[in-house]
């Protein structure tokens, strides 16, 4: 009997093959105390399993071809940087010394401390990022309880075209797998943007994540079918399944090759209105891919992760020289950048951590600019890095979580403050550069006219106005089925905001999610949207869509959706409308 299990899908495609299911071996981590003569043999364990360790990782990445997306060798670089973290190399130390105990304890005590932080971040690509403090520390663990190498890091070619099922992936597990061809990936954990969903898109293999107990029901060889766009594993599958399946696998795999297509051609819709299509961009070498798609520019920069697994934060010269490649890669493409949105109570070492208790609800704390404009000392060298950069290529500054007039006039008070200063300095800048706030908090939609009067640009941020509309923690399993992009207050939130920028005659642009999903694309430009800013991997479907839209007739369904009363409702309006595209 074929038994369907709903997860999460991360990375489009369809798989058909045999498990092949990874268990990591649970680690029995011993607690036990030391005498003080022990100290220095303990402290040079220690450094012995994060030596090896580190040599494990460097011998993974110079396996990795030339050719492999460049998404690999970053997560791989991220778990070598974290070897070299005081975090984890010397806070242990500390331990071991202060409290006499055996460096297993001391690290698993470093881990749980490091884990609880990034469990209180409120955005949620840096709070899944505790999972690669959790595969670095085990890894360091393995060496320190002299495990045997996991069998799936073995030289052999027994996972070719399997799909692999565990917990979760480690990228090191990822990259290792990639060489055997393997076929997909379902994970019982994670989402859609843990590390292993990132790296499944960047290798094009289909991908389900969140399915949970999955092992419980699925054994090792058992038949399953992957569909990495509706989130679903089917398991032993009857025949006329597999048929139906294996003919949706070759017209799926024409569908993304005739994608390819549109990369060179413009972006507009069949009555002729000309539309913007950017991209979203985490991390620095992902600019290479901006051009091959054939965006327009990056609507999105997010610059988070230049304050990660660190002590210190950047200062203006480690910004600055960040930016400078990214408009040298760019060739003169416009460079949207988001100032930094870490989250709550805590922030990376040295940033300005706060003190007292743990909030519980870290998504309504001091993040984003709240907490920039608490911090200028971390605030400024960005802003002025950013500004220097702007004598070199099209830069636009995007604030995000922008809820007053108060919190505007600041930002916009220190950006002159950092003009005059380089100017006295004389340091070339661009005096006109754009500044644009980020809509994703209900009071900024409600205000946008508001902020229209004052800023050059504005983008909607859906993740969180979503979120925050709906009351809900999006990365929250027993609550997320509320999250609803299609709910008449979010629909009625982003008109709202189109309209108050056509009327300040200033871009209003979309860069969360909901701008990348492709079931959306025909009733946002009904709306009124005209930029769009996406996923790479998702660029080409919505201009597909965009060019296949006629916006003259859009507007009886931009009516009724806004006359709706429930999200169900609207979403059987768009499936009408979009199987005559699709």
């Amino acid at each position: 009997m074929t038994i369907s299990i709903q997860g999460v899908s991360v990375s489009r495609g369809i798989a058909i093959g045999h498990i092949h299911i990874i268990q990591h071996d649970q680690l029995d981590v011993r607690e036990y105390t030391i005498r003080n003569t022990q100290l220095d043999n303990e402290i040079q364990r220690l450094n012995d399993a994060i030596a090896n360790a580190r040599l494990q990782l460097r011998a993974i990445k110079d396996h990795i071809p030339v050719s492999t997306s460049v998404d690999i060798s970053a997560f791989i670089d991220t778990h070598l940087l974290m070897l070299e973290d005081n975090a984890l190399t010397e806070e242990p130390k500390r331990l071991i010394k202060e409290r006499l105990c055996n460096a297993e304890w001391a690290l698993k005590l470093q881990r749980d401390a490091l884990v609880n932080v990034f469990d209180e971040m409120a955005d949620a690509y840096l709070s899944t990022r505790r999972d690669d403090v959790d595969h670095v520390v085990n890894r360091i663990l393995r060496l320190l309880l002299n495990q045997k190498p996991l069998l799936h890091e073995l030289p052999d070619n027994h996972l070719k075209n399997r799909i692999i099922l565990a917990d979760d992936l480690t990228p090191a597990d990822t990259v290792l797998m990639q060489h055997y061809g393997i076929a997909a990936f379902a994970t019982e954990f994670g989402g859609p943007t843990s590390h292993t969903a990132i790296l499944a898109r960047s290798l094009d293999i289909p991908a389900v994540v969140g399915l949970h107990n999955a092992r419980r029901i699925i054994k090792n060889d058992d038949l399953v079918i992957i569909d990495g766009s509706t989130g679903i594993a089917l398991v032993d599958p009857d025949k006329s399944i597999q048929s139906f399946y294996e003919k949706r696998q070759k017209e799926v795999k024409r569908y993304y090759s005739s994608l390819n297509k549109l990369k060179n051609a413009p972006t507009e819709t069949l009555d002729g209105v000309p539309i913007k299509l950017l991209a979203n961009i985490e991390l620095p070498k992902d600019f290479e891919m901006v051009r091959d798609v054939g965006a327009k520019g990056v609507g999105l920069y997010r610059t988070e992760f230049l304050y990660m697994n660190r002590e210190i934060p950047p200062d203006e010269e480690e910004h600055y020289e960040t930016y400078m490649k990214v408009i040298k890669a760019l060739k003169g493409l416009p460079l949207t950048i988001r100032t930094l949105d870490l989250g709550a109570d805590k922030q990376v070492d040295g940033a300005g951590r706060q003190s007292g208790p743990v909030r519980s609800n870290p998504a309504l704390g001091l993040r984003a600019v709240r907490l920039c404009l608490r911090e200028p000392d971390l605030f400024r060298p960005q802003l002025r890095a950013i500004i220097r950069a702007s004598a070199h290529g099209p830069i636009r500054i995007m604030i995000p979580m922008l809820t007053n007039v108060q919190e505007m006039k600041q930002v916009l008070l220190m950006i002159d403050e950092i003009k005059a200063e380089l100017k006295t300095d004389s340091i070339e800048f661009d005096n006109d550069i754009e500044i644009g706030g980020m809509i994703e908090v209900p009071a900024s939609a409600v205000c946008a006219d508001v902020f229209a009067k004052n800023l050059d640009f504005l983008s909607i941020g859906t993740n969180d106005l979503i979120q925050y509309t709906m009351a809900i923690d999006r990365v929250n399993d027993e609550v997320n089925y509320l999250y609803d992009p299609l709910h008449p207050a979010v629909l009625r939130l982003i008109q709202t905001t189109i309209e108050a920028g056509n009327k300040a005659d200033i871009p209003v642009a979309m860069c969360g999610e909901m701008a990348g999903e492709k079931e959306y694309t025909q009733l946002l430009l009904g709306l009124g949207l005209r930029e769009f800013s996406v996923h790479i991997a998702t660029l080409l479907e919505v201009k597909k869509i965009i060019n296949n839209s006629d916006i003259t007739k859009l507007t009886e369904l931009t009516r009724m959706a806004l006359n709706a009363t429930s999200g169900a409702e609207i979403h059987e309006l768009l499936q009408e409308v979009n199987s005559e595209i699709n």
